[in-house]
Parts: structure tokens; sequence; C-alpha cells
């Protein structure tokens, strides 16, 4: 949605900073005294290129040449300084693999402070420049909106923050013409697209309910007609906010929330960081783990040492889930979750608890593709059941594999859930976990977990 004129600007942009990031080099140089003193013609030419070459790659790392970031005076400035520390990582790292024992220590110092100065001013000329443009010589796209519904106001705010669009106003069917709030005689969708075309509006984003879908060619024909390209935005904030559109053959198909694991790339990515994980603790952890567990288990209580239980996997079928036993042998394992002070748990079972040890045989599960290393906690088939009836989209949660940890449980909602609102809390991490996925997230959430398990749950009974 951007003009060519402030795509060119992007580009003079980039150009811009390759300039200043040599020049800033050139000058520490000077400053250090290293023209005369340090190193040959093709060493130095060497180091200005793989500088350059760094700068481009930091760049591209944090995003800072992308429309998102380009046009917000806040993110513009935090990618700058990311890439500026991102630079000045990989600069040194090369510096020190590259054998360069001589290189002058204080051309650094030089080099990023005048760096930092240098895009500092840069920032300050660049964002000025591209504001006097945009208002004065009035580069933006001029845009309106069609449907004062609820999607449609959320969508004016939107555009009116948009630096590469001027959000002229409504085309309201009843009563609002163009510039917002000024009463105009304007009844049809003819007659509101005609004085948009007058008011040089090149765009109008239509904001349309589901039920008014079959309006679509009617207002396609009137803004061909007028010469305005027409977008549509259906509003579903209605029903749910977090649609997701894809394209099967020649069909549009809508789903109800994005699931990047729905995505076979990332289940795959997803199932060889579980193999490789449940490997490693099984074999470097579990192995000597085992017997020592095994020994007081026993010692404190009768009965075996791994506890298997029915749960809810994904899609909503039951597999058997491996834990060390925490409890005396009792018959209300299927039925009651532990609580504080319960005396069905050994003293080491307490111990396992609060140290998530006793989940440790659940490396099997994942191992064997019944569970995630990370998602959603499976639950008892009992308490599936019964939550599955009081709290909306409880079930939401079985598309994903359950995992031995999961984003409510790094934020506190893991254990006995006495209260309604808790398996609530925990149902909203979860659903937002499976909607946000991403290898990082899940290496993020073991991290937490592994600080949790030396901390000790407060949670964990």
């Amino acid at each position: 949605m951007e003009t060519r004129y402030l795509y060119i600007l992007r580009y003079l942009l980039a150009f811009s900073d390759i300039v200043l990031v040599n020049f800033c080099f050139f000058a520490a140089l000077h400053l250090t005294g290293s023209v005369r003193t340090y190193f040959d013609p093709t060493v130095h030419r060497y180091n200005i290129i793989v500088s350059t070459l760094l700068w481009i790659i930091a760049t591209r790392v944090y995003r800072l040449y992308y429309n998102q970031n380009i046009y917000k005076l806040e993110l513009i400035y935090k990618s700058t300084l990311r890439s500026i520390i991102l630079h000045l990582s990989l600069f040194v790292v090369f510096l020190f693999f590259s054998n360069q024992a001589g290189f002058p220590k204080n051309f650094i110092i030089y080099f990023y402070v005048t760096l930092l100065l240098g895009f500092l001013l840069s920032r300050f000329l660049g964002t000025f420049l591209i504001s006097m443009l945009t208002k004065s010589y009035d580069l933006r796209k001029s845009v309106a909106v069609l449907g004062m519904n609820t999607g449609g106001i959320r969508l004016s705010e939107y555009l009116a923050n948009q630096n590469g669009l001027k959000f002229v106003g409504f085309l309201d069917q009843e009563n609002k013409g163009i510039n917002n709030n000024k009463p105009a005689p304007i009844t049809s969708t003819k007659q509101q697209l005609q004085a948009a075309a007058a008011s040089g509006i090149e765009e109008v984003f239509v904001s349309i309910n589901p039920e008014r879908m079959n309006d679509l060619t009617e207002l396609i024909t009137e803004g061909e007609k007028n010469c305005i390209r027409l977008k549509f935005v259906p509003d579903f904030s209605a029903i749910e906010p977090n649609f997701k559109f894809d394209r099967m053959g020649n069909f549009t198909v809508l789903s109800a929330r994005k699931e990047p694991l729905e995505s076979i790339e990332n289940r795959f990515k997803k199932r060889l960081f579980d193999i490789a994980v449940s490997l490693f603790v099984i074999i470097f952890i579990y192995s000597w783990l085992y017997p020592l567990l095994a020994i007081m288990i026993k010692l404190q209580s009768k009965g075996p040492v791994i506890f298997a239980q029915l749960r809810t996997g994904r899609n909503n079928r039951p597999f058997w889930c491996y834990k060390f036993r925490s409890m005396q042998v009792n018959g209300e394992s299927d039925l009651r979750q532990a609580g504080p002070g319960d005396e069905r748990v050994t003293p080491i079972g307490q111990f396992m608890r609060r140290t998530s040890l006793d989940e440790f045989p659940q490396f099997f599960n994942v191992l064997m593709g019944y569970m995630s290393v990370v998602g959603p906690r499976p639950h008892m088939l009992l308490h599936t059941d019964e939550y599955s009836k009081i709290i909306d989209k409880f079930m939401v949660r079985q598309f994903a594999k359950p995992g031995i940890t999961g984003w409510a449980q790094v934020n506190g909602y893991r254990g006995e859930t006495k209260e309604k609102w808790m398996m609530e809390k925990r149902v909203e991490h979860d659903l937002w976990y499976m909607e946000n996925w991403s290898v990082m997230l899940d290496l993020k959430i073991v991290f937490l977990t592994i600080i949790n398990i030396f901390k000790g749950e407060k949670n964990a009974y």
C-alpha cells in the first residue's frame, strides 16, 4: 500500500546506511591512526567488505527496511539499535577468528561510537524528510472506508496510523459522507463511490458483514465504473477475531484460527526437536535417574515404580501416560487430583512433584509419538469430559499433541485446578501457544521449565 515515491525512499535509506557504515569505518581508522600504521590495502579492503556484508545481514535479521518498521519512528530506531549491536557482535567474532592480533582495540570504540552518532543524525534527518515529503507534497495514497461497523471502525484506526496512506474518512450509507462526521445527502452505494472518485480517493476498503457477501458483485461493478479499487475486509469481529484464509486449488478456505502446526513442515521440525530432546534425556539422564528413584520409591511404598494412566491425547484420543509413581497405590488416582497436604503422596513423591522429576518417563511417550516435549498438558479422561462441558473452547486444545511442559505451566497455571477461572486461564494460554507456535517459543518454554525445576514449583503437590 505504499506509493512509488516511498518505495524509492526505502531503498535510498538502505543505500545511505551502507555509505554511512563505510564512512564511519574510514573515520575510525583515521582516528586511530591505523591508515598509516596498520594492515596492507588487501586486508583493509577485506575488512571493509566484511563489515558491509555484516551490516546487510544484521538489517535483514531485524527487518530494518521492511514496511512494518520503516514508517514507524519507534520501530525504526529500535531496529537500527538492534542491528548495530548485532553488527558489533558479529564483527568482533570475525576479528577473533580471522586472527588479526594486531588490530587496534580502540578502533572498535571509535567505529561504533561514530556509527551510533551517525545513525542518530541520519534517522532524525531521514524521518524528518519523509514526514515533510508525505505531508507537503501529499505523496500518500488517499483511502476511505465503506462500512461503519465494528470491523470498519477498527480498520479506520489502523489506516489512520499508516504513514504511507492518507485516510480520508467513511463512506457511510446512512448519514455520513467523506471527511468523517460531516452530514451528506448520500443514500446509495453508487453515489458514495461517485463522491469518493470526485474527492480523489484511489482505494476504498469495504468492511462487509458476512450476511452481505452477496453484495460483492454489485460493489465491484460500481467501484470499477468510478475507477476506484475496492478492497474487501470481511468483518468477523462478532464471531472470531483470529480467522485464517488459505487457498485450496481454486477454493478459498476459511479456518477458525491460525495453527502453525497444521503445516507439515512445522510438524516435521517439531517432531525432530521432540526426538532429539527425548533421546538425549533418556540416554544421558533417565538411564541413571531411573535406578536411583526406583530404589527410593520401592523403599517408601509398595507398588510399581512406573505409574501408567489413561489420558486424553491429540484429537481427543486416549493414550497411556507414564510417570514415576509418587503416591501410595490407591483407588482414587483416576478421579481426584493431588492437592496440598495430600495424604496419598509419599515423601519422595513430594520431592519428585516439586522438581517435576516424576514426569521424566513421559519422554518415552514423546519418543513413541503420543506426546511432545512442549504442548498442552494431558488431563485424565474424567476431567476432559467434565471441563469440556463447562469451559468454552476447552476441546480446541486437543487439536495439539499434549506436552510434558507447556506455556500455561511456565506461567504458573499447573497442578490442581479447584476453581473454574484457573482452568480457563490454562486453556487461554494453551490456545495462545497453539496459535503462536515456533521453534524458538518451544526452546524458551524448555528453558523456563529448567529454571522452574531448580527453583521448585509452588503449585506442584
